[in-house]
């Protein structure tokens, strides 16, 4: 008798579930046409790098953006600056320690919107164990059935202990970093 009430009690919670979130259940990214890139600077000289393998899980209605969720995990393993000899140097522990912390993320807190099409993505970045919080630009387009967010912010490298030791001179690889993303998705409702 109790397997059955816990199994409707179940059963219940699921179908308030999908009632309530119908509408944000078929947002998804589309990671071939997504991208996150970051730009450090190594002895002034810009040097571009991009997160080969990320997911993203969206709840969000442009008529409600306080109500959304946002959150997004980054494969620090693909991280690839194009030489097989830096993408090897950017796993040890000095770097991303992809052994240790194989994944990043960001955890979305509030969403305040700004102007049309554009928001405020306030949360918390976690990078080798430690988090910071952190405001995001998002501007949103739609064309057809997709939706792209862009946006960009800059982070402290030493405050996430990514180049530590012998790298944490900033004459030779800078403090910031610019991250720049852009998140192709499907399933948002019309802006």
């Amino acid at each position: 008798m109790l397997i059955n009430h816990r199994f409707l009690l179940a059963t219940l919670m699921a179908f308030a579930l999908c009632g309530h979130s119908a509408s944000h259940a078929q947002q998804k990214l589309q990671p071939a046409q997504s991208e996150i890139v970051f730009v450090s600077k190594q002895m002034g000289v810009p040097v571009e790098g991009r997160f080969k393998s990320f997911d993203a899980q969206i709840s969000f209605d442009p008529a409600k953006p306080a109500n959304g969720k946002i959150s997004f995990s980054v494969d620090m393993a693909s991280a690839t600056l194009g030489a097989k000899e830096t993408d090897a140097e950017l796993q040890k522990p000095d770097w991303f320690s992809t052994a240790k912390f194989a994944k990043a993320g960001f955890q979305s807190t509030t969403i305040k919107q700004m102007a049309a099409g554009k928001y405020e993505v306030s949360g918390k970045l976690s990078i080798k164990g430690l988090s910071q919080d952190i405001a995001v630009p998002v501007s949103l387009t739609q064309t057809g059935g997709l939706t792209t967010a862009v946006g960009s912010f800059a982070l402290k490298r030493l405050g996430f202990k990514i180049g530590d030791n012998e790298w944490s001179d900033t004459s030779m690889v800078a403090d910031e970093v610019q991250v720049k993303f852009k998140f192709v998705l499907t399933g948002v409702a019309k802006l």
